[in-house]
């Protein structure tokens, strides 16, 4: 006879979870409270012209949907036009678009490290990165965070015969702090194949908002790979992978996630595309409007930032939780992030240009009062 499922079987993993103030749970948060959470750095998300002309856009092709993966009949028009639009303002010879920035990084990390290679990997790159290691067995490598010194000293012992791939971030989405500069010329001098997840830079940091590449003025070249998401600064959703047309072939036809996947949502994808053009045609604009909100953090909050994330450091998941709440009362919502995203929980603020710099203000003002 076969035994029955207890319902409540996941119940003490549960219990766990809320006292150490760890739980979580999906919120349609209020509209009302003003928006310094989430990575719509421009503002994009709610921009209904730009939604307008995604539509106009579709409207131009018989179909809407992908019907299929890429790889049988999925690919469409809008996919390869945004490809190649991604490809040319970024400086790189061919683009791939996938579903998510999830699918992009267990694409790159399972299908690049074939036997023999080894990849070098950031030990706070971004979980998704994390979990595809988990597929290579003994052909990773972590090193100290942002730490040019260690990648090369790990580097150096490496006596493989295979290929050196290096993988970092352009931004990191829960410091932003920016990839060291070191690192690419690293990978330059030990042949390197450096990936660069630019989730975080992409449309924030550089003055074309192009990221960390155009940030540190690097001509991408053969070993550049270059991969990001689409619903952060483009106010879309789903991701891309940049790269030379040798590598962009060789992940079509070994990279399971493309391959396995239905094809990226064609909806998604042309508001991507509108939105990039947009902000390439507008970057001066958004670069300004940057600008003045680390102006603002740096003189209400004597705090300098880099990209347009701050994170105030809390002693524990209780008071990271309490100063979240409080802020809410005020009228603010920003994240309340603890482990296992984080090892110490943190206060994460966006100062994203969709909210006003008189919120910001209004908000530094608040964060002063309850930290």
């Amino acid at each position: 006879m076969r035994q029955k499922i207890k319902i409540n079987m996941y119940q003490k993993e549960l219990k766990a979870l809320k006292k150490a103030n760890r739980f979580r749970q999906r919120k349609v948060w209020d509209r009302n409270l003003i928006d310094f959470a989430s990575n719509d750095y421009l503002g994009l998300a709610n921009n209904k012209k730009q939604l307008q002309k995604a539509l106009m856009l579709l409207n131009e092709y018989e179909n809407h949907a992908p019907k299929a993966s890429m790889l049988v009949n999925g690919y469409h028009e809008i996919h390869e036009r945004f490809e190649q639009t991604l490809a040319k303002l970024n400086g790189f010879e061919e683009g791939i678009v996938l579903g998510s920035g999830f699918l992009a990084n267990m694409a790159l990390i399972e299908a690049l490290v074939r036997k023999n290679d080894m990849l070098f990997i950031d030990e706070d790159y971004h979980a998704s990165g994390m979990m595809a290691t988990g597929l290579l067995n003994n052909r990773v490598i972590k090193f100290k965070h942002n730490d040019p010194q260690d990648l090369e000293e790990k580097l150096k012992r490496f006596k493989g015969t295979g290929r050196k791939i290096i993988a970092v971030e352009g931004v990191y989405s829960m410091s932003g702090a920016l990839c060291h500069r070191d690192i690419f010329k690293i990978a330059d001098e030990y042949e390197a194949l450096l990936i660069v997840d630019e989730a975080h830079s992409s449309g924030v940091v550089g003055k074309n908002l192009l990221g960390i590449f155009e940030l540190y003025n690097i001509e991408p070249h053969e070993r550049h790979i270059k991969m990001g998401t689409l619903g952060k600064a483009y106010g879309s959703y789903g991701a891309y992978i940049l790269a030379s047309s040798q590598i962009v072939s060789f992940l079509i036809n070994r990279g399971n996630p493309i391959i396995y996947s239905t094809a990226p949502s064609v909806i998604d994808t042309a508001l991507a595309l509108v939105n990039i053009l947009h902000v390439s045609k507008n970057s001066q604009k958004f670069y300004r409007k940057i600008e003045k909100r680390y102006d603002i953090i740096k003189d209400r909050l004597g705090i300098e930032i880099d990209s347009l994330i701050l994170t105030i450091t809390m002693k524990s998941n209780e008071s990271t939780i309490k100063k979240q709440q409080e802020l809410m009362e005020r009228g603010f919502l920003i994240g309340a992030i603890r482990q296992p995203t984080v090892n110490q929980p943190i206060l994460r603020v966006i100062p994203r240009v969709g909210s006003s710099k008189q919120n910001l203000l209004e908000l530094c003002k608040n964060v002063k009062i309850t930290i």
